[in-house]
């Protein structure tokens, strides 16, 4: 599976040659705003069914969850709101964040196996950013933000990344504006996370910072059910 965030399109402005791929099913959930936000995911097996959003309508316009659910796991591809632009969208964040672990802990407490995956947008640790005592008073590495994953955490939900390696300057995210990926001066704000019914099955988790074409590069996730 491919899950991509921020795609900021719709399956009526994408050329067949993105939405037709051979051998690949094509999921996409838009924001209603034109040019914004947005999630797609491209899958080689078919799941059994795909849910668009599901938190709730003030968080579902803006196209930020597609919910894949195979016969294994259920997967949640999930692009996280960025605090950054106001103490307005900061609070939506949270309010967000919020509704996404009541969510996942429910869905937990029926007994599923769940993988999350996304741009986060908060960095968890000061290994995780190139310069965290810079940027402590900046929306992705705010205290209430990281205490957010911390509860993740505590409800039963794996840094997938975490459990293969403890070194830093592991980022997946530089700032374009300042080049800061020729200095490795970056974020770790993209993650899998997975539940304690999903753990014993992951092979590899990795994070490919030799993939160019973006300000992220891809993270990944192996993991192999009997």
């Amino acid at each position: 599976m491919l899950c991509l965030q921020e795609t900021k399109a719709d399956s009526h402005t994408l050329p067949p040659e993105i939405t037709r791929i051979p051998g690949y099913f094509f999921y996409i959930n838009p924001a209603i705003r034109k040019g914004y936000s947005g999630v797609a995911m491209y899958s080689r097996t078919e799941p059994v069914s795909i849910e668009r959003g599901g938190l709730s309508p003030e968080f579902d316009t803006e196209g930020r969850i597609i919910i894949a659910r195979y016969p294994e796991f259920v997967l949640l591809n999930v692009y996280f709101p960025n605090g950054g632009a106001s103490d307005e969208r900061l609070a939506f964040k949270l309010r967000f964040y919020d509704a996404f672990l009541e969510k996942i802990k429910a869905m937990q407490a029926a007994g599923e196996r769940i993988i999350f995956c996304g741009d986060v947008n908060t960095a968890h640790k000061p290994i995780d950013l190139a310069r965290p005592k810079e940027n402590e008073q900046v929306s992705g590495f705010l205290p209430v933000e990281r205490e957010w994953i911390d509860r993740v955490i505590d409800a039963g939900f794996f840094d997938s990344f975490r459990l293969f390696s403890d070194e830093p300057e592991q980022y997946s995210w530089w700032d374009y504006k300042t080049r800061a990926r020729a200095r490795n001066v970056g974020w770790r704000i993209d993650y899998f996370f997975v539940n304690a019914a999903v753990r014993p099955f992951i092979t590899g988790a990795g994070i490919r910072n030799d993939i160019m074409g973006s300000d992220h590069c891809p993270v990944t996730l192996t993991v192999e059910f009997p």
